[in-house]
């Protein structure tokens, strides 16, 4: 029993005791390695010294390795002081960025085209193909030997300067390696007499591995057979990519003098297949290039074959009539394709929704549009327009009903006509609907998915027997939002100069002063490449008496002021004596005495101008192309504005503040280029009828006779201090009601005139 006990304790007790006893162990084997390590090789004996932070000298970390050369090293070691020498730093390398993104990354577009013409077809085939491929791709491009004066607008033209073929197709080589090699990765050459569908080469080369040598069209055999390989006709086009001019680049000079040909095509075909070892293929990587021989005064239409709807390039085409025709044609024929896709999508969509969460309700109507937009608050819940075929109950001007006319009156006739065509191909041929009438008709916009239309028709349905009855029918529409494109804009520059034009009456005197300090500090101190010049503008009493009372002789003083002050400044004045002081008759003088190319900015006097709106007049006015008509952040009245208030130091963008002015069309940004040649169309109006200039001002000037872009928006940047216009009679009625108007609305906020009238109220009832 004991020896039992025994034997229990010490297998509870074992362990421990047998890790205690390797712990120490281990500790002595540690201690023993580490003072062997403490005593130098050979002197063994010697004492070790201590220092005074208690450290062994010569010691060194356990598992560390001594030498003797250490311990030598440790022994002549002298300690010294390093001067610090500051580093001298050269001129920092200068960067080269790239001017885009996608120059630095090496990003290519896809596809250049090449249209080889002349100067006999250059006016008429060419503008031809111009026409109907310019706006599918990105780059076209035409090559012609000589070229006449006039190039057709809207084509980009390189002449060689020579009428050998041979030497032109050189030059046009040479050319693309010389400028746009390094911008695209396929090169596709075309005779202007050839039709090309656009969409379908872009889709060809979208399918292309770029980095592969390829020579692409309708293989030819060479003229005599005795030259192995194919070359391209270049009737029908060809497809070089980039890889293979690069090779062929080396050797083009070689071709040009030991290559003799009398076909262009031929010449080129021949210097490829020598020098890169490359046959003209039509198909390649299971894609294939299609083309279609055209038959003397064939019409497309009529034409049936599938190798002719399949065609990437139809020649030959004899003249440009042809080329509109073909382009009609393949134009219809890929419509169609696509209105088959969306039909085929829409018949998915429905299927695959049956066995949605929430079944067909989960397919929106119309299907594969935008659903509608679901408002989260009631102010946000969107307005329906009502309408008859007449009359429309939502007008601009805020009258409750007025006539419904011009794109408005359209809009609703073609509305009720695809209603028509919609009805009838669905119940046809058990029933043939006619419309009679239009019962009710609202319309609104979706910002998500565009215009929305109800319409209440009152019908006659007529039944394959003859028989007839009237019947009232609801409809739902969609025109909804097409694809966004991205619209090219020519380029403008900010270090524009621009002319400030500020037309003065005998009642803007006062406010000269605060204008031209405002003016100094924003324009003048900062050297802003302006010019402001004063329009002083009398009438025939005041003209009379100029030189005994000259009403702005204060404002000349203060300009001659300013221009002590600031001796690189100029400020000229144009004196003008008139009854009706209307714009274009004004700008008519200010036209004459300025160039051609001047940029004005038509101002107020209560108007504070900065940098920040000159920039963007320079912006937004582009020349032969847009107008730009701001409009400036009104002050309302401070008298109601801050009525027992005291009044700020400055003023904020805020609606108790002010208001941006509608009524208000005085600022102007153009061109005087384009408001002589809009003023030029203008001639014939005016000698039948002169009261015109006065009835009409730059703006409607340009929205009616430019054909200009007319931008109209919001600028915070442009100030205007509240002040009271006086409105003159003699001018139209528009102008006149217009001023009327901007009075009104300029004297506060709604809140704010019921305020006053309110504390008004209270006053007289006490």
């Amino acid at each position: 029993m004991r020896f039992s006990a025994f034997i229990s304790v010490l297998r509870s007790v074992g362990p421990v005791v047998i890790g205690i006893s390797l712990g120490f162990t281990l500790s002595l084997l540690s201690v023993n390695w580490t003072e062997e390590a403490c005593y130098r090789e050979g002197k063994e004996g010697e004492d070790v010294t201590v220092g005074q932070d208690g450290q062994l000298k010569g010691a060194r970390k356990p598992n560390s390795i001594s030498t003797i050369n250490d311990v030598e090293s440790e022994e002549d070691f002298e300690p010294r002081i390093v001067p610090y020498k500051q580093v001298q730093q050269g001129a920092p390398k200068k960067v080269f960025r790239a001017k885009y993104i996608s120059t630095e990354l090496g990003i290519r577009e896809r596809l250049f085209v090449g249209v080889l013409t002349s100067k006999n077809t250059i006016n008429t085939l060419g503008v031809a193909v111009n026409r109907t491929i310019s706006h599918h791709l990105d780059s076209v491009l035409f090559f012609t030997g000589m070229r006449n004066r006039k190039v057709p607008h809207g084509m980009f033209v390189v002449s060689h300067g020579d009428e050998r073929l041979i030497w032109n197709m050189f030059q046009n080589i040479k050319y693309i390696l010389d400028h746009y090699i390094n911008e695209y990765d396929w090169f596709y050459f075309v005779q202007d007499d050839a039709y090309t569908e656009a969409d379908r080469i872009r889709a060809l080369v979208d399918h292309l591995s770029m980095d592969r040598e390829l020579y692409m069209g309708k293989p030819e055999e060479f003229i005599g057979g005795e030259m192995e390989g194919k070359y391209c006709y270049g009737g029908y086009g060809y497809l070089l990519s980039r890889t293979l001019l690069l090779r062929l680049q080396p050797y083009l000079e070689n071709c040009r003098n030991d290559i003799l040909s009398a076909r262009p095509d031929e010449w080129l075909g021949r210097c490829i297949i020598d020098y890169t070892h490359t046959n003209c293929v039509s198909e390649f990587q299971g894609l294939q290039y299609h083309y279609y021989e055209l038959g003397k005064n064939s019409d497309p239409s009529k034409e049936q074959s599938e190798q002719f709807k399949k065609a990437l390039t139809v020649h030959p085409v004899s003249d440009p009539e042809q080329m509109y025709r073909l382009h009609r044609y393949f134009t219809e024929l890929e419509l169609q394709k696509t209105y088959d896709e969306i039909a085929k999508l829409q018949a998915e969509i429905k299927n695959v929704s049956v066995v949605a969460f929430e079944g067909n309700r989960s397919a929106q109507w119309p299907v594969g549009i935008n659903p509608p937009f679901e408002p989260k608050s009631r102010f946000e819940v969107l307005k329906w327009e009502y309408f008859t075929e007449e009359e429309i109950y939502s007008c601009i001007d805020g009258s409750p009903k007025c006539e419904l006319q011009g794109i408005d009156r359209m809009d609703v006739a073609d509305v009720i006509d695809i209603a028509m065509v919609e009805l009838n191909k669905k119940y046809k041929p058990v029933l043939q609907l006619k419309k009679q009438q239009l019962i009710n008709g609202y319309r609104r916009f979706d910002p998500v998915r565009g215009m929305e239309y109800t319409l209440d028709l009152q019908l006659e349905v007529v039944n394959q027997k003859g028989h007839s009855r009237s019947i009232t029918k609801r409809v739902h529409l969609v025109r909804p939002l097409s694809r966004t494109e991205i619209i090219p804009m020519p380029y403008v520059t900010e270090a524009t100069r621009i002319h400030i034009i500020i037309p003065l009456t005998l009642q803007d005197r006062s406010f000269v002063d605060h204008f031209l300090q405002v003016f100094a500090s924003n324009a003048f101190e900062t050297s802003e490449n302006a010019i402001l010049t004063f329009l002083f503008i009398y009438d025939p009493v005041e003209a009379q008496q100029v030189n005994q009372n000259d009403i702005f002789a204060s404002v000349k003083t203060q300009i001659n002021t300013y221009e002590r002050k600031y001796p690189t400044i100029k400020i000229p004045w144009i004196s003008v004596k008139t009854e009706t002081p209307s714009q274009i008759k004004f700008m008519d003088i200010i036209s004459k005495k300025h160039p051609v190319d001047s940029l004005f900015f038509l101002a107020n006097v209560n108007t504070h101008v900065n940098s920040e709106f000159l920039n963007r007049c320079r912006m937004n006015s582009i020349n032969n192309w847009q107008v730009f008509f701001p409009l400036h952040f009104q002050d309302f009245n401070p008298d109601i504005a801050y009525h027992n208030q005291p009044r700020p130091a400055t003023v904020d963008l805020i609606k108790d503040a002010g208001h941006f002015d509608r009524r208000s069309f005085e600022e102007a940004c153009f061109y005087n280029s384009d408001y002589m040649a809009t003023r030029t169309r203008m001639v014939a109006d005016v000698q039948e009828n002169e009261e015109i200039l006065d009835t009409l001002d730059i703006f409607d000037m340009f929205l009616k006779y430019s054909g200009l872009h007319v931008f109209r928006a919001v600028e915070p940047a442009l100030h205007q201090q509240y002040s009271y216009q006086a409105c003159n009679p003699r001018l139209s009625e528009d102008i006149y009601h217009r001023c009327v108007q901007s009075n009104l609305e300029g004297l506060g906020s709604c809140s704010q005139l019921a305020m006053l009238l309110f504390e008004q109220e209270q006053g007289n009832s006490t």
